[in-house]
């Protein structure tokens, strides 16, 4: 063990530990390295720990391949990264970077900790994960716990997409374990895996992310080629993975609570007041849950005893979907988008196809809380409360083999009796049958 006493050391060159050993500080409170330059404290041996004091980084000369590289480094697996806070200004990508190099540590990196870990106020990424070259790109059984990521590129960006929490941008990840971590205020997404990666066996438990998506909205429509109408901003962005959502808390991101696709599984999960802190919908449209495409593995998508509450957009947008088990969500007070609290299967044209969707709504906020939009055997239960006069509404010429199943919509404006479910002139005769569906007289 090396120990650090009390004080600030200024680090202008590299800080390189060898493997099995312990570098321990008084405290975060207590120990302050400061690295400028190009200094950095790169862990390239295995088995070592870090322990107990704070990091900071800036100055770097951002030229060549080091601007990638964190404050502190991660090449080599066994690593335990204990009671660390960090921060950085915007000439490097980190303030923690996981990192396979092949050039530095060829085997499999894996088996690395994070516990009681920060970083605060950076003008970069807080934890990174990354891989360079073409062998061994999965990082496999990373764990955190307690661990937060706060204001990171709020205040000046290393470049206009700065995350929390990245898991995966360019390597695969595989059993990455997430516990009780916090990500808040940060310029883009909370936590976060790129689109291209696979994501195998990634359970998040227990996490909170609000406030997340501090970048304005984009001023034009998405197109490909223009980066500047690229955006995120998500509590929770998880596309294409094998991703298990687990009593996770979303509250005041800007796009999405969670974008979840293709192998996506929510479980008591609550998104309150996404969109907040913006006021121009039009081109972004916030959407508490959000899973488009989502359809090549089966089921896609699982969302269980889930809740949107006070949804600035909508509470649920599901489209170029199949094999979606949606059961016991509850949607409360969403404002919806031109009258609609959800939009499933009709956002780009549907459909949403073999699934179950099983809903207790209410608010008055939005004409109408479920609109079904091209749909395709799927079939529908449980409850709306609302005073409007559309509270479901179903659309699409494609529409077919639609069940509407014990549901029942309470209402002291609709007509009792009636079932309260609208179909637009467009859904072809037969498409929709219905079974122990009835509008209940009462208020809210």
């Amino acid at each position: 063990t090396v120990a650090l006493s009390r004080g600030t050391f200024s680090c202008t060159g590299s800080i390189h530990p060898r493997g099995n050993t312990m570098l321990q500080g008084e405290g975060p409170d207590a120990t302050f390295l400061e690295f400028s330059g190009d200094g950095r404290l790169n862990v390239s041996a295995e088995s070592v720990t870090l322990y107990n004091f704070h990091v900071r980084g800036s100055g770097y000369p951002g030229t060549g391949t080091d601007r990638w590289l964190g404050v502190v480094t991660l090449y080599a697996s066994h690593a335990k990264v204990l009671e660390i806070e960090g921060t950085a200004d915007a000439t490097t990508q980190a303030v923690f970077l996981l990192i396979h190099d092949p050039d530095i540590y060829a085997p499999v990196l894996e088996d690395i900790e994070f516990i009681n870990c920060q970083a605060i106020n950076t003008g970069t990424y807080g934890f990174l994960h990354n891989a360079w070259g073409t062998t061994n790109k999965v990082i496999r059984n990373v764990r955190y716990e307690n661990c937060a990521a706060i204001n990171c590129g709020r205040f000046g960006a290393f470049n206009p997409w700065v995350t929390g929490f990245d898991f995966a941008e360019l390597n695969d990840i595989e059993g990455l374990r997430v516990k009780n971590c916090l990500a808040e205020g940060n310029l883009e997404s909370g936590f976060h895996f790129e689109w291209d990666p696979e994501k195998r066996n990634c359970i998040l438990k227990n996490c909170i992310s609000k406030d997340n998506g501090q970048k304005p909205y984009p001023t034009k429509p998405y197109k490909e080629s223009d980066m500047s109408t690229h955006y995120f901003g998500c509590g929770y962005y998880a596309p294409r993975g094998d991703i298990t959502f687990v009593s996770c808390y979303s509250e005041g991101n800007s796009r999405h609570g969670f974008y979840a696709t293709n192998g996506g599984k929510l479980y008591n999960c609550i998104d309150r007041d996404v969109g907040a802190g913006k006021t121009d919908y039009r081109i972004i449209q916030p959407a508490s849950f959000y899973a488009a495409p989502t359809r090549s593995v089966a089921p896609s998508l699982i969302l269980e005893n889930c809740s949107s509450i006070d949804s600035n957009g909508y509470g649920l947008q599901i489209d170029f979907a199949n094999d979606v088990h949606i059961k016991n969500f509850h949607l409360e007070n969403p404002a919806g988008i031109d009258g609609k609290a959800t939009n499933l299967g009709g956002a780009h044209g549907g459909p949403l196809a073999n699934s179950v969707v099983n809903i207790y709504a209410s608010g008055d906020r939005a004409e109408t809380l479920i609109w079904a939009g091209n749909n395709e055997n799927v079939e529908y239960s449980g409850q709306i409360i609302t005073s409007t006069a559309k509270p479901f509404v179903i659309d699409g010429d494609s529409t077919r083999k639609v069940r509407v199943k014990d549901m029942r919509i309470v209402s002291a404006n609709l007509a009792p009796y009636t079932n309260g479910v609208i179909l637009t002139n467009s859904v072809p005769a037969g498409a929709v049958t219905f079974e122990n569906v009835a509008v209940v007289s009462g208020a809210h």
